[in-house]
């Protein structure tokens, strides 16, 4: 300040920041500050950061703030963003190589590469289409359900008949997918192609309806042993090569399943979850998987079913988890739309499922969906009280969660994680509005690009262009930290369950051994960054 300034600032008795009341207000401003700090949800380990990890933070920081300032993007990147064009920036790159902890939210649909699993479908033998209405009309062949089923013979197979896409087909009649291609109307095997992979992968702009049938049409083809066995391999392999270490899976039952070359389907689940620990086991002997801690399934029902039809489902669940109870970790009940029901609905049925289970000797935690955010205008924000009440451990999506003071302070108090996905959000606030209220949370991605690989990738990479320190490299590190602090590693009673949560990475189990594992590979990645980014730190 210039010496005219001062002096007049002391004639006209302006205060001074050296006087005892001012520096007595800076004094409680540095403390409200503080105070608040201290409600982050990674207020501790920003503290706890090593030299080598706090230069990494700044520094991709930095490389966040250029490429920000380069690009003309929104913050979490448009609709129509070009992927080869991000592949190319530096955030990818470290996205890329940052060692990712777990994905909570996994789905083996949205994780498989689609154009492949079309190939596997087209020579698959025995493999046949069918659909409840003709698929004679455009409109028909966008919008009507479709699925595929093995069957050895069928009245198409040994007669011929009347294509799917003609106005004569028979409703729901199986016809041979090669008879299919070869008859499509627009195009035939290219245009037949081209149109599954469109039904297999809506957009996040089409509707729930759209969604629905595409997960009914994977499903279908997950059904079949042969089909399935094939897309768990990779789905497995493309986590581990994303960085991923364990991941649990909300997998819908919804077709019944069918053995290798088999047509009479079998009578419950177990099967299919015999596969998936098989092949699970396969995978982690491999030399890319040895690093894989393993997978789980979340058993989910579907909320636009009746009670009875839920009440068969969960007794489905029950023997699939008696006979293999390493592959069910948890329970939970989806939907959104017009035909979901609400929680509260379905609070009968749910409790009796909680009875069955401590009757049987069984431990299966509720992980529910809660809180979500749609387009069809369902008030999925209802369904976090009763997810709250009925002990969830883990609220899927949760978006709706901080317009609730009361639930987020219950949702901290119980610890309770939020699995939140950047990626389906419209809303780009509302991810660091959880963080700031102190929320644990988890980023997870059950819709992914439909290509296979780089799938958790893009949600981490999408989240460090935030522009928000919520979401810089610390506040990234405690969300993977969350994931595994969160993970249902093996089967846990309540009060065990919140006592291995609370210790963290000082515990003695397999949690504090995993996180204590992900600190050094992460300590591992800061040293890269810091050497293969050298530039951006010598700015400092």
């Amino acid at each position: 300040m210039a010496a005219d300034d001062k002096e007049w600032e002391l004639e006209e008795g302006i205060p001074q920041v050296v006087d005892p009341f001012i520096q007595q207000y800076l004094k409680g401003r540095d403390s409200l500050i503080l105070q608040e700090q201290k409600q982050r949800h990674d207020f501790n380990l920003r503290k706890a950061l090593t030299p080598v990890a706090a230069k990494a933070c700044k520094i991709v920081s930095q490389i966040r703030d250029r490429e920000l300032t380069r690009a003309s993007t929104p913050t979490y990147g448009p609709p129509a963003l070009d992927w080869e064009q991000a592949r190319k920036t530096d955030l990818w790159k470290i996205a890329q190589r940052m060692p990712k902890g777990s994905l909570l939210n996994a789905s083996i649909h949205g994780l498989i590469n689609v154009d492949k699993l079309i190939d596997v479908a087209l020579t698959t033998e025995g493999l046949h289409i069918s659909s409840p209405r003709p698929l004679s009309s455009q409109e028909a062949r966008e919008e009507s359900p479709v699925t595929f089923q093995y069957a050895s013979s069928s009245k198409q197979s040994v007669e011929g008949g009347v294509s799917i896409w003609s106005a004569a087909y028979s409703a729901s009649e199986l016809v041979p997918i090669q008879q299919a291609v070869s008859s499509f109307p627009d195009g035939g095997e290219t245009g037949f192609r081209e149109w599954s992979k469109r039904r297999c992968t809506p957009g996040d702009e089409q509707s729930s309806d759209a969604r629905r049938g595409a997960l009914m049409i994977i499903n279908s083809l997950l059904s079949y042993e042969p089909i399935l066995r094939l897309c768990l391999r990779d789905v497995f392999a493309h986590l581990a090569a994303d960085g991923v270490d364990y991941a649990e899976f909300r997998h819908t039952f919804s077709h019944p399943y069918r053995r290798e070359g088999t047509d009479p389907p079998d009578e419950d689940q177990s099967e299919w979850c015999h596969v998936f620990q098989q092949e699970l086991r396969r995978f982690q002997n491999t030399d890319e998987g040895r690093g894989f801690y393993g997978a789980r399934i979340i058993w989910t029902a579907s909320r636009s079913l009746s009670n009875r039809e839920i009440a068969d489902n969960m007794q489905t669940c029950l023997f699939a988890k008696y006979d293999y109870p390493e592959v069910i970790s948890g329970f939970d009940i989806s939907g959104t739309g017009r035909d979901a029901r609400p929680l509260s609905d379905l609070v009968p049925l749910l409790f009796w499922f909680r009875k069955e289970c401590m009757d049987a000797g069984l431990e299966i935690p509720f992980l529910f969906h809660a809180g979500e955010t749609s387009r069809d205008g369902s008030r999925g924000d209802q369904d976090l009280y009763d997810a709250i009440l009925l002990g969830t451990r883990r609220i899927c999506e949760g978006s709706t969660l901080y317009k609730h003071p009361l639930l987020t302070e219950s949702v901290k108090e119980k610890k309770i994680l939020v699995e939140f996905n950047p990626t389906s959000s419209r809303s780009e606030h509302i991810l660091p509005a959880l963080l700031s209220r102190g929320v644990s949370v988890a980023l997870s991605g059950s819709s992914f690009n439909g290509r296979g690989a780089e799938g958790f990738t893009q949600v981490i990479w999408r989240v460090l262009q935030g522009d928000d320190d919520h979401t810089d490299l610390a506040g990234l590190a405690m969300l993977v930290e969350n994931s595994i602090r969160w993970s249902c590693y093996d089967d846990q009673p309540a009060g065990e369950w919140l006592s291995e949560i609370g210790e963290g990475i000082l515990g003695e189990k397999v949690k504090a051994r995993r996180l204590q594992d992900w600190w050094a590979r992460f300590e591992q990645f800061c040293e890269w960054v810091a050497v293969t980014f050298a530039e951006e730190g010598s700015d400092e």
